[in-house]
């Protein structure tokens, strides 16, 4: 499995998952940046992604959601802060509504994810900010720690279908 951790600071009301591919950084970049890609692994398996709408430039945005077994959607958005390709992206994640309104009562949590050059591949770390205790708890209960784990332990399958990294 590619993660390597999974830290949580519950004073810096912060969640880090490290993970770890066999692919060049440019490779592993797409895998976020590109709409196509991005959707093969972002849902946890069981919760396939779709994404509606994946504008990756800073000001852009994102409209996506995950269907569950039972056909359950669970809507979300993503504000593009920061974008310096192929290092790092910041993002303002949320849940929505099926028309991509933002769920303001839920509130938006902070995501800034690094991609840093390793021997044999590309170290990504993901670094989830919450707004508030609560709001870090109310994510764990939901199983955002195991469904980020989940989804990254798609790419390395992702990748392999491709053959030699690229």
């Amino acid at each position: 499995m590619p993660v390597l951790d999974v830290e949580k600071d519950l004073d810096r009301l912060t969640m880090t998952v490290t993970a770890q591919f066999a692919a060049p950084v440019e490779r592993v970049w797409r895998l976020y940046a590109e709409a196509e890609q991005v959707q093969r692994h972002w849902g946890p398996p069981g919760w396939p992604a779709t994404f509606l709408r994946h504008d990756f430039t800073p000001g852009g945005g994102s409209h996506y959601f995950m269907a569950g077994p039972d056909g359950e959607q669970a809507h979300g958005v993503w504000r593009i802060l920061a974008v310096d390709e192929p290092r790092s992206f910041e993002l303002e994640d949320a849940f929505a509504d099926a028309d991509g309104n933002p769920d303001e009562r839920a509130g938006w949590s902070r995501m800034a994810a690094t991609l840093t050059p390793t021997d044999g591949g590309t170290r990504v770390a993901l670094v989830t900010t919450f707004r508030s205790t609560e709001q870090l708890q109310q994510m764990l209960d939901m199983g955002m720690e195991e469904g980020l784990q989940q989804a990254m332990g798609q790419i390395d399958g992702i990748l392999a279908e491709e053959g030699a990294p690229a």
